[in-house]
């Protein structure tokens, strides 16, 4: 540095560690006030002076500091027990923390969602930048689109408006899934989701596509299920047609293990005689009776790169950088048969 002094001279002056005075200087938590009087006047009194970078980086610090940044998602992925979303959400809400960032989460109910109310954090003007998690209907998008505050879709996208958002790679998830189905034999593959439903969903059938035209497979319409309603709840019944694919590939873990059930209530064994496999590698893909190959979400990664992009854009409102994506990788477990060396004698009819 031009002066020559330096948090270390700073830190050793005061008897404290060189990451109280940065701390202390950046205005982040930690410090207390007196020290922060005393190491900010020190300083002063040195003549430290950060560098360009450095003094850019401190001032949006400081400026985000205190901030409240919301975080929204629809009731339908809001449920009982820990979820995807919940845990996706509890790694935003620490990484805001750390940067002294607070958060307020709202739930969007579905008779809200359906007459386009906007939330009270937004209509209140409660919140510096919003996250919405998880896809929400079109109509709801659009009017979300308008807002003022930084958005970020996290885990879904809208090609129609220009959000910048994060997304894991479900087109390559689901061409994974169905490549791997057809490593061990499988070529008679079914598909359980509403693809509709998610941008997700919408891709990782892409992706399932995609790897049935690329083996010389032929797409049966017959074999393609819905797995929720037309608000997103997902179906508690599930039935099957009487000539059954050999595998599925399931657009998430939740419906895999649904379907796993819903297969074993009717006498047919996974893998033995179907295979499955889900999306995520969360919780219920474990506790699953056999536990499910499926594709992992970095979920921390997520996090990491959705707080990194609202920082930018609380920095710059006119920021914008499109669609992150993470890629997953693929987790084998015991619900996929190997039918190159178990022949099951073709499709299985229930």
């Amino acid at each position: 540095m031009k002066n020559g002094v330096k948090m270390l001279d700073i830190a050793e002056k005061l008897g404290v560690s060189v990451v109280t005075v940065s701390n202390a200087l950046a205005g982040r938590e930690g410090v207390s006030d007196r020290m922060r009087r005393k190491i900010c006047a020190a300083a002063e009194e040195m003549g430290y002076r950060p560098s360009g970078a450095k003094a850019a980086k401190q001032s949006s610090e400081r400026t985000r500091s205190g901030k409240t940044i919301g975080i929204l998602a629809s009731e339908r992925f809001v449920g009982a027990r820990g979820t995807f979303y919940w845990e996706l959400t509890a790694n935003i809400s620490k990484r805001l923390s750390q940067l002294g960032m607070c958060t307020a989460y709202e739930c969007i109910t579905s008779d809200n969602e359906e007459k386009a109310i906007l939330p009270n954090m937004i209509t209140d003007n409660k919140a510096d930048g919003i996250f919405v998690i998880g896809q929400v209907h079109r109509p709801y998008i659009e009017m979300l689109s308008r807002i003022s505050q930084p958005l970020v879709f996290v885990d879904f996208y809208d090609g129609r408006y220009n959000v910048d958002s994060v997304n894991s790679d479900s087109i390559n998830g689901g061409y994974l899934l169905t490549d791997h189905l057809i490593s061990k034999g499988h070529r008679n593959i079914g598909f359980f989701g509403t693809f509709n439903a998610t941008s997700s969903i919408n891709d990782r059938f892409l992706g399932y596509i995609k790897c049935l035209m690329e083996n010389n497979i032929r797409y049966n319409p017959a074999w393609t299920f819905d797995d929720r309603d037309e608000k997103g709840v997902l179906y508690t019944k599930i039935d099957f047609p009487e000539d059954m694919p050999t595998a599925f590939v399931c657009n998430c873990d939740e419906t895999a293990f649904r379907v796993i059930s819903a297969l074993k209530s009717k006498g047919v064994r996974v893998p033995e005689d179907i295979s499955v496999v889900g999306y995520d590698n969360y919780t219920v893909s474990n506790i699953c009776i056999p536990p499910i190959t499926t594709i992992e979400v970095d979920l921390e990664k997520m996090a990491e790169i959705s707080v990194e992009l609202m920082c930018k854009k609380l920095d710059d409102p006119t920021y914008t950088e499109g669609r992150r994506i993470i890629t997953g990788r693929l987790i084998e477990k015991r619900s996929v048969l190997d039918i190159n060396t178990h022949r099951t004698g073709g499709r299985r009819t229930v």
